[in-house]
């Protein structure tokens, strides 16, 4: 089977992000109608999402069993499959406790098809000597954006959530039965940290051990904006309720900006000097930000943070995925607890403080992946594409 063009392999890659951030936010954009339905109180849905990112957190010894056993192309196939029988399964779920295992078993699949995906992504970088990943992650946010739409135009005809979840799992399937054909099969690569060890996970490295500490902390600084920044324009810096939301607007914005061009940035410094400096300007402009005050410079301080950390988490996702699966998996399981911990940690620190104290969490957050970075040997990248594809080759099974 020949080779499939750049072209054609990055944008059935760029499928499966944008299957993942359509999947992820059709569901939880009809969580209060679960929530009615179910009768559940706040508590028992924050419960609902925890055991989702708890299901991804506690994927990784499967992903990395599966990754060996069906490489990268095959499991983003099976966990895409899976993703939307989970969706079909929410639809019309009848209890909480069934409502918890549906949500659980999501949060798994989530966890495999976020490994494999950014497996394919890196090894797409690797077989064609051209950056692509943070174009790739901007297709999860096109992802959510897309699936919010379709929430609000399906609820202006109908309440009907199997109805709504039936279009969107309509539209779920296209993806990857369009990306099937252009996704690419590769071996396991001989990784940074010794041969490849196909039956047992290996004890990981102190290189991995650090780019799990740059993911981690990465997504609490990208996660948190999202779950705070609106509250704080309205309680720390007095925001009025029509401006308080455009917080969550200025990051996503931003990001989604800096992602599209994140990856020219990456050919022409290199990884490393991109995560570097870029979450030092999150750092330093976010702190800026809560040591002024006031809604203009709070807002430019959110817009550093949505810019600096919008490469991270590619960049780290490459680096992973050149010390082989099983780092991979760890990697991503570390930044889905950071996700998980940070809206926590900053909640805790706001309430023995206060919120502007919490907020800082976020800077340091940052700062940390910059000195984390410093440290990881990241890839080097070439400016000049190679002139054709990559030969074919095989998966292992």
């Amino acid at each position: 089977m020949p080779s499939p063009s750049f072209r054609r392999a990055k944008w059935s890659i760029a499928a499966l992000f944008c299957f993942l951030g359509f999947q992820y936010g059709t569901w939880v954009s009809r969580l209060p109608a679960l929530k009615t339905r179910l009768d559940l109180g706040a508590g028992e849905v924050g419960l609902l999402l925890m055991a989702c990112g708890a299901g991804a957190a506690a994927s990784f010894p499967l992903v990395a069993v599966l990754m060996r056993r069906l490489g990268s192309r095959r499991l983003s196939l099976v966990s895409a499959l899976c993703l939307i029988a989970v969706l079909a399964a929410l639809a019309v779920v009848p209890t909480y406790p069934l409502a918890l295992l549906a949500v659980c078993a999501d949060g798994v699949a989530v966890g495999c098809l976020n490994v494999a995906m950014n497996a394919q992504g890196a090894a797409l970088e690797k077989a064609y000597d051209r950056t692509a990943m943070s174009q790739l992650h901007a297709t999860f946010s096109a992802g959510l954006l897309a699936a919010a739409l379709l929430t609000s135009g399906v609820t202006t005809l109908t309440a009907s959530v199997p109805a709504h979840f039936t279009a969107a799992g309509a539209l779920l399937l296209l993806l990857p039965a369009g990306a099937r054909s252009g996704l690419l099969t590769h071996p396991e690569p001989e990784t940074a940290d010794g041969p490849k060890r196909n039956r047992t996970l290996a004890l990981p490295s102190w290189a991995t051990l650090l780019m799990g500490c740059a993911m981690a902390f990465g997504t609490i600084t990208e996660g948190a904006m999202n779950d705070w920044s609106t509250l704080y324009l309205k309680d720390a810096v007095g925001a009025s309720s029509a401006v308080a939301p455009l917080g969550i607007a200025v990051v996503s914005g931003m990001m989604l900006l800096a992602r599209l061009r994140a990856d020219r940035w990456r050919t022409r410094w290199g990884d490393g000097a991109v995560v570097r400096v870029g979450s030092a300007v999150a750092a330093a402009g976010l702190a800026l930000a809560l040591l002024t005050g006031g809604v203009v410079p709070t807002l430019l301080g959110f817009a550093c943070v949505g810019l600096g950390a919008a490469a991270v988490t590619p960049c780290v996702y490459v680096a992973a995925a050149g010390h082989g699966s099983d780092a991979l998996a760890l990697v991503a399981a570390m930044g889905t607890t950071g996700l998980l911990a940070g809206p926590a940690l900053i909640g805790f620190v706001a309430g023995a403080t206060s919120l502007t104290l919490g907020m800082g969490t976020v800077a340091v957050s940052a700062l940390i992946v910059t000195l984390t970075a410093f440290r990881i040997p990241w890839t080097g990248r070439a400016a000049a594409p190679l002139t054709g594809p990559p030969a074919p080759a095989r998966e292992n099974a």
